[in-house]
């Protein structure tokens, strides 16, 4: 089973809009959906409307929410991450999860398809691309 730790961007992405497509994660079988306080905090931040509150609110209803975690700086060398970023990889880590599912191509774009500390990066399409 796969254990998908979403960034704060696939969460505000999912809540913009009713119709958004990166919902279907929340439909993918055989999946375990899984976050963190600081992606929360960050995609809550981002949102503008009460409809979209809500229904961020409603989508994590069934995801794991794990405190905000952060990565020994041991384990950082070599990896060239913004600061804002180690928080989510750190709880991808810690969640023990399988994938990052993330749209942060700016950031994670050079990780893309690729395993970081055991955890494989994927745009949400890529992921669920994957697994028809």
């Amino acid at each position: 089973m796969d254990r998908l730790f979403l960034d704060a961007n696939v969460l505000f992405s999912a809540a913009y809009r009713e119709d958004a497509g990166v919902r279907r994660l929340w439909n993918t079988p055989r999946v375990t959906l899984v976050t963190s306080e600081y992606a929360v905090a960050e995609a809550r931040s981002n949102l503008a409307t009460v409809d979209q509150l809500g229904r961020l609110d409603a989508l994590l209803e069934p995801i794991q929410v794990e405190p905000a975690r952060t990565l020994d700086p041991a384990l950082q060398e070599g990896i060239e991450l913004r600061e804002k970023d180690w928080p989510i990889l750190g709880g991808a880590v810690a969640a023990g999860a399988t994938h990052l599912i993330t749209g942060d191509l700016r950031d994670f774009g050079p990780f893309m398809g690729q395993v970081v500390l055991g955890v494989l990066v994927l745009t949400p399409s890529r992921y669920l691309n994957s697994t028809r």
